[in-house]
């Protein structure tokens, strides 16, 4: 016998709604019940665009978890709204799965796994980057051992991005809302979590963001290892891609990633003379393609968690340790000196 589908409201129906509809059908056992905007002709736009004649529609998230008692719900809000939007889910007894960051403020993002614990649901962000085939292929390439101890992580992205809209205003706009991507895809990557930062933050001339358009942060993780961010959103010309482009180090070579492309491997072959003999190749390919996909696979993987009860990767707990990179390091630029990561 097949499973009832599982329930869904969507709330914010802005422009990355439309990536979270596209990849919420695709999902054979989901029904969007309920789309929920401030701006009520936003949700009406967003039902028509993707067909969904029995989604109900409102502007009250609370009004519209009454009315269609869902499984989940789906934030797609700007980020003072998630703390706010998750609680009262919970208080329904609904999961949630969010965009990024996952709050506000550490002590939001606290309160939030310790409601969601409480209340005996999921909570997981949308960290939908981890879910890009080359940080599978690195993740898993470096768990296996074979580029032997890795001692530093670099990350350099640098993209012109014309929002508009609430971005545009944003205090600390590329470290709370861009940075937390790639500072999350280094934990991932890497198996280690922050310890220390210091961070430099600044608006460079010519930027069309009111604060924090360019930032760079060397933190320092367990087991030594040292993870270097250099980022603008105001960097027109020759931009890297959206991933960043990385290069880590190990001691037995180098793995690069463009962001694009498949990530390539610089290893060493024999040692002895002054430069050892390198070999250079692509890394395997991920094992597990389920875990590909953007927001697809994670939509896909929050499903399957909400029927099983097993906890998403991008559990709020876990993702906890990313949103306090991001408040770690804007504390450092505030203060000009090397701050702890508290968790």
């Amino acid at each position: 016998m097949n499973n009832p589908k599982l329930k869904a409201v969507l709330v914010g129906c802005g422009g990355m709604s439309v990536e979270w509809l596209r990849a919420a059908l695709e999902q054979r056992d989901l029904e969007i019940v309920g789309l929920v905007d401030l701006r009520l002709e936003a949700a009406l736009e967003r039902r028509d665009e993707f067909a969904l004649e029995g989604a109900k529609v409102g502007a009250s998230l609370e009004e519209m978890l009454r009315q269609t008692q869902p499984d989940l719900l789906f934030d797609c809000t700007i980020p003072e709204a998630h703390h706010a939007n998750a609680l009262l889910a919970f208080g329904y007894g609904v999961h949630v799965l969010g965009e990024k960051p996952l709050a506000n403020s550490l002590e939001q993002g606290r309160e939030l796994v310790s409601a969601a614990a409480a209340a005996g649901v999921l909570h997981a962000v949308t960290q939908n980057r981890r879910y890009e085939h080359g940080v599978r292929c690195i993740q898993e390439y470096l768990a296996s051992g074979a580029l032997g101890a890795i001692s530093a992580l670099y990350a350099d992205f640098f993209v012109g991005a014309h929002f508009g809209g609430f971005r545009d205003e944003m205090a600390h706009v590329l470290l709370l809302d861009m940075a937390i991507h790639h500072f999350d895809a280094a934990r991932a990557m890497s198996g280690q979590n922050p310890l220390r930062v210091y961070c430099e933050e600044w608006n460079p001339a010519g930027s069309w963001y009111a604060h924090g358009a360019s930032a760079t942060a060397l933190f320092e993780l367990t087991a030594g290892v040292r993870f270097h961010y250099r980022g603008s959103w105001c960097a027109e010309g020759t931009p890297t891609s959206w991933e960043a482009e990385w290069r880590i180090v190990g001691s037995e070579g180098t793995v690069v990633w463009d962001g694009i492309s498949d990530p390539l491997v610089q290893q060493v072959s024999a040692r002895g003379n002054f430069f050892s003999q390198i070999e250079t190749r692509a890394l395997p390919a991920t094992p597990n393609p389920a875990k590909v996909g953007g927001h697809t696979a994670i939509l896909a993987e929050f499903l399957g968690c909400v029927r099983t009860g097993r906890q998403p990767e991008t559990r709020s707990s876990d993702n906890l340790f990313s949103l306090a990179m991001v408040f770690a390091a804007i504390e450092s630029a505030e203060r000009g000196e090397r701050v702890e990561v508290r968790v």
